[in-house]
């Protein structure tokens, strides 16, 4: 698929820090009630925000700073030891009015041409695919995007990101309470590349870093909970992300 792309410059940028890779794409939503206004806010000095890309319902791409600057996009966030995200990932916004809007389904073609753009990212920068996600996974006790109707299975199937194929669904059952095991799910969540403290019981905090992968890995059940389908998929995306 060819992209359809436009420049619609947002002077939302610097430059990136001096040795510092390009080794992240963050995928988002805009969370606004329009195309429009999301590029609008984008663009606005006064809002310090920003994306590389946004992409449109009907495949189109709006290029709003160079892949060569820093772009403003993650907030304060992590991922895998990181802490200024924007300076080492392509941030893309999808059009999309988000949970706090009617949150409607992401359309095949948004979604093909979603791939597609960072299939062409992967072309230029050295990307782990462990380290393609969603806004979601490094902030998880502030946002929630793309969310759970983002198809990433659809998207690790073309060659972007991770997904675990074959894992069975172990359903809502048999929830990890004791310390012990909660401190495995601890370790495993941070080895994927979640900040999480190792040690302690199932709090908000932790809630919250579930949700995350589960709107991720599992969006059949959004529960924050570390419950047997949850665990089944968290094994199987450590095995993977080494």
């Amino acid at each position: 698929m060819s992209l359809w792309i436009e420049d619609r410059p947002s002077p939302n940028h610097d430059a990136r820090p001096d040795a510092t890779p390009i080794d992240m794409i963050v995928l988002h939503y805009t969370g606004m009630p329009s195309a429009e206004a999301a590029l609008t806010r984008l663009a606005d000095p006064a809002a310090e925000v920003s994306a590389h890309y946004v992409v449109a319902e009907d495949g189109l791409i709006w290029r709003m700073v160079p892949e060569g600057l820093r772009a403003w996009h993650a907030g304060v966030s992590y991922w895998r030891g990181a802490t200024d995200i924007n300076a080492r990932a392509i941030g893309i916004e999808i059009v999309n009015p988000g949970h706090d809007g009617a949150y409607p389904p992401f359309p095949v073609l948004q979604l093909a041409v979603v791939c597609d753009l960072c299939l062409d990212i992967l072309s230029r920068h050295e990307i782990p695919a462990r380290n393609i996600v969603a806004h979601s996974d490094i902030a998880p006790e502030r946002k929630r995007d793309p969310g759970e109707k983002f198809d990433w299975e659809g998207l690790a199937r073309n060659g972007v990101g991770l997904w675990p194929e074959g894992v069975p669904d172990l359903g809502t059952g048999g929830i990890v309470r004791d310390a012990a095991n909660l401190r495995e799910v601890r370790a495993a969540l941070a080895e994927i590349g979640y900040r999480v403290a190792p040690e302690g019981a199932l709090d908000p905090a932790l809630s919250a870093v579930l949700r995350a992968f589960q709107r991720h890995w599992r969006p059949e059940e959004i529960t924050g909970q570390a419950d047997a389908g949850t665990l089944a998929r968290l094994l199987a995306v450590v095995g993977m992300v080494g």
